[in-house]
């Protein structure tokens, strides 16, 4: 399964098309996590350049809303560079996918273990 197509939004910033190719590249190895047979995923990326009179500083802001199966998941980094945002906001991305995962697979296992229990009987 391939990550879905990433709709890309810029505010005070030019998206150039290597920076377009970076998204797909850092995003791609999140395909893993998403829920199998899922094919209504939506991902929208936001990039923005925060002030227009400040040079340095933490004035660059990525924001990525994930939405697949009725749930709705976001992550937003600030940083000094839009290559560290990119970084930052696919790994808050990555560890809110996992912690999704990790809970629907426990809901699994809880409830296979409640019908072996109930086949026991």
């Amino acid at each position: 399964m391939s990550f879905p197509t990433i709709t890309t939004k810029s505010k005070n910033f030019e998206i150039t098309a290597g920076l377009e190719e970076k998204l797909e590249k850092r995003f791609s190895t999140l395909a893993r996590l998403l829920p199998k047979g899922n094919t209504d995923v939506l991902c929208e990326v936001e990039l923005e350049k925060i002030t227009e009179h400040h040079q340095a500083g933490k004035i660059y802001r990525a924001e990525v809303n994930l939405s697949f199966g009725g749930q709705l998941l976001r992550a937003e980094a600030v940083e000094e560079s839009m290559d560290e945002a990119i970084d930052r906001v696919k790994s808050e991305l990555k560890r809110e996918l996992e912690k999704t995962h990790s809970r629907t697979e426990s809901l699994v296992r809880r409830g296979a273990r409640r019908a072996k229990a109930f086949l026991r009987l």
